[in-house]
């Protein structure tokens, strides 16, 4: 056995997980050039010998799991990764120009792709499973709580910052009866968006956050701000105060991490979420400081799990029929390895979810927390 595979499987034995092993959750290897693979580029290393068919798991969500909880993935850093860690302190690498191109990266992968993965609403982003017994009831419970918790009213005016396919705005038209403006960096979320929402007072625009200079009741980004970078968390709470009424609220709801990182790991840059970052509790606070009161602060990140692995069961069961024809198997196998990864990230409380509120001067009679 050559040394680099040693080492692999003492540490995948500290997880309890064995190379082809008998559990679901186990590393059946195709390539022994995997283990060196691994060693040599660790996340992205694992994240693309798996798309090359190098090994196989039955349950990914399960194994990545297991690799989280038992800390493996801080054991395996290559000296070659500290490269992007410096350039994104020392660099803005989500200003306007990069930020078009790399929103686009990911969204703009086709709309057929995300219709037969999401919920008949075209929701992108965690839903609110509490009282939910499908896909569906999440994403329309998460919806109705994000208008509670901003006490939205009859006749407002609302901006939804990064607002996908419109979900959100024309749920709170069909609900609430107010009106909308919806800003995306996607075409092809423009180009769906504004037939979903057609009859409708709203409005989707192709426009970066930064351009934004008129006034809101109520503003919204649902999971957004994980493209702005933490160079920019500052300038951005700086923009929805300048567009937010006095009276007004703001909700964000984001994927938060657990430490104040200045990158994403390799393989989701490079294949999923190019130059995408996960905020801190510190950093957001800090973004905050002096310009919001935090009114309440929700999370509910468990729930990420089943709402990946909900589009996973959409994105296989309408593969064959409907997307194999638009792309190819190593794709299949690329998204499937993201949607199950994120999964078990999130069962493993490894990410968060947050709904953050925010009023300009604190509610005066105090605000009432909708859960």
């Amino acid at each position: 056995m050559e040394r680099s595979e040693a080492f692999i499987r003492n540490l995948l034995e500290s997880a309890n997980v064995e190379i082809n092993g008998p559990n679901p959750w186990d590393i059946k290897v195709n390539n022994q050039n995997f283990y060196r693979k691994i060693i040599s580029f660790g996340k992205l290393g694992l994240g693309e010998s798996y798309m090359d068919e190098w090994w196989d798991c039955d349950d990914i969500s399960e194994l990545v799991y297991r690799i989280l909880k038992a800390e493996i993935h801080k054991k395996v850093f290559p000296l070659k990764f500290i490269f992007p860690v410096l350039k994104g302190k020392m660099c803005n690498l989500q200003n306007i120009r990069k930020s078009s191109k790399d929103v686009g990266t990911h969204y703009n992968k086709g709309n057929e792709l995300f219709k037969n993965m999401l919920d008949n609403r075209m929701t992108y982003s965690c839903g609110y499973w509490q009282n939910a017994n499908n896909l569906d009831e999440a994403q329309e419970a998460k919806l109705d709580l994000v208008c509670k918790k901003v006490y939205l009213k009859d006749g407002m005016k609302i901006l939804d910052i990064g607002c996908g396919w419109g979900s959100l705005l024309r749920y709170g038209c069909e609900n609430y009866n107010v009106s909308g403006i919806g800003i995306t960096l996607s075409e092809e979320q423009v180009k769906l968006g504004k037939e979903i929402c057609k009859g409708f007072p709203i409005e989707i625009r192709l426009q970066d956050y930064r351009e934004i200079n008129e006034k809101f009741d109520r503003i919204v980004s649902i999971g957004m701000i994980e493209h702005v970078g933490h160079k920019n968390y500052r300038k951005f709470m700086k923009i929805i105060d300048k567009n937010l009424k006095d009276d007004g609220l703001f909700l964000l709801h984001t994927i938060g991490s657990n430490n104040s990182d200045i990158c994403t790991d390799a393989w989701t840059n490079k294949y999923i979420f190019p130059n995408g970052m996960l905020p801190s509790i510190k950093q957001l606070a800090k973004a905050a400081e002096d310009i919001f009161v935090i009114e309440d602060w929700h999370n509910f990140g468990f729930d990420y799990s089943k709402t990946l692995n909900a589009w996973f069961k959409n994105f296989s069961k309408n593969w064959k029929d409907n997307l194999s024809h638009l792309y190819d198997d190593r794709f299949y196998r690329m998204w499937k390895y993201y949607l199950l990864s994120f999964a078990g990230s999130f069962r493993a409380r490894y990410n968060q979810v947050w709904q953050v509120v925010f009023s300009k001067r604190g509610m005066e009679n105090g605000y009432f927390s909708f859960r």
